[in-house]
């Protein structure tokens, strides 16, 4: 075994100057691999962080996912059945028994649950008027299903239950009004209902919608400034395990009727756009670790032809085809563990670098660096496609190696 590894060594050496071209192939594949696999889930994580933490993991609303049947069709429901004309009832909009409801979903464990009315407004202050969106909210049970108090630059939610009507609106919107805190804004709702509320608290979620339109208060207040006493639209659960949000959603919705989403359906679009944009880049990137193992290929398909009287020589000394063979892999693996080495030492190096990097995306968050997430698989995944590009492209030349005979070529060179 030593000999073998010394006489490979011996042929890598002989050429230095192709295999340090090989080696830094490998090592450029490699370190764009672990950059760009950490930029990547860095970027995924800050999506969920940012987006997915920002919402509620699973939300019930006041709404069913088919409208319910009329009469006539559940009575003939294998029947064919024309409807004209038809007029659906009027109702009271929200979640009927919201308590008792409420009450059940806090007996499964591993969640927090909080009871909403979410409605629309329009925000008037100095002449500035500005349509929002209105959350009714328990400040008691909201801290534990949103990051509102974690984002929060100025004031606390418990604020609103010191102030009459008190109301927390994002720094955005407060932008956009020219208020500040302790100023009195004016809320009209779409029932006719008109408000004096003081602003009681500013939050930055670095979420550009939700700072420019979003405000929080009172669930009671709320209500009558809606004109719907004693309603809630939406129960709003947050998870301790994230990964069980779908089934969840599944199990309410299935027992209550209403409509029940989870963060990554209501997200499903951008999670598909997260898959597809990590495909790609895992093509773009073995793509050049392919063309590193050609690189490598070169490399050992020249000693081989250049070292073709030795291997005659070793062959008529005793040795088999196996050991040829596994001399020239030997080199192949050897160049793309050299590779590796120093693509880990580029990639760790390229991922800090990005990580300092500031830039500006003020039109859809407010970060201010690139998001960079240091996972140690990165780097296993990279250095086992290196290793095995670098050994397949050894493997090829070495049993056209292997296959020399070594009277044909002695008897030649006599």
């Amino acid at each position: 075994m030593r000999l073998l590894l010394d006489i490979a060594w011996t042929h890598i050496r002989g050429r230095r100057r192709q295999t340090l071209i090989s080696i830094t192939g490998v090592a450029l594949g490699t370190g764009f691999f672990i950059a760009i696999s950490a930029l990547m889930a860095g970027s995924d994580a800050d999506f969920i962080d940012r987006v997915v933490n920002a919402t509620p993991h699973v939300a019930i609303k006041d709404e069913y996912r088919e409208p319910p049947k009329q009469p006539a069709e559940r009575v003939f429901a294998d029947g064919a059945v024309a409807l004209r004309g038809v007029k659906p009832k009027q109702e009271l909009r929200g979640i009927r028994q919201a308590q008792a409801r409420l009450t059940e979903i806090e007996e499964i464990a591993g969640l927090d649950v909080a009871p909403t009315l979410r409605g629309n407004a329009v925000a008037r202050y100095s002449g500035r008027d500005v349509a929002v969106s209105i959350l009714g909210v328990d400040p008691r049970r909201e801290r534990h299903v949103s990051q509102v108090e974690s984002d929060m630059t100025v004031g606390t939610l418990d604020s609103l239950y010191t102030t009459g009507n008190g109301i927390i609106i994002g720094t955005g919107l407060a932008d956009k009004l020219g208020t500040r805190m302790g100023a009195t804004l004016t809320l009209s709702s779409p029932a006719g209902t008109v408000m004096k509320m003081k602003v009681v608290g500013l939050f930055r979620s670095g979420i550009v919608q939700l700072d420019n339109t979003t405000t929080y208060a009172l669930l009671k207040k709320v209500q009558v400034l809606q004109d719907k006493p004693n309603v809630i639209n939406e129960i709003r659960i947050r998870l301790d395990n994230l990964d069980n949000a779908h089934d969840l959603a599944r199990r309410l919705e299935a027992r209550y009727g209403y409509r029940a989403e989870s963060w990554d359906e209501v997200n499903e679009g951008l999670l598909e756009t997260l898959v597809v944009r990590r495909k790609i880049m895992l093509s773009v990137v073995s793509a050049i670790l392919l063309v590193a193992g050609f690189g490598i290929y070169n490399v050992v398909s020249t000693i081989t032809y250049e070292k073709v009287r030795d291997i005659a020589i070793l062959k008529s000394l005793g040795f088999e085809e196996i050991d040829i063979k596994f001399i020239f892999i030997l080199e192949g693996f050897v160049i793309g563990l050299a590779g590796v080495v120093v693509g880990w030492a580029l990639g760790y190096g390229l991922s800090a670098y990005l990580d300092g990097v500031e830039i500006d995306m003020k039109e859809f968050t407010a970060a201010t660096s690139l998001p960079i997430l240091y996972d140690i698989t990165d780097y296993l995944i990279a250095a086992a496609f290196a290793l095995g590009a670098s050994t397949v492209a050894g493997f090829l030349p070495a049993r056209k190696a292997a296959r020399v005979n070594p009277v044909d070529i002695i008897r030649g060179a006599a």
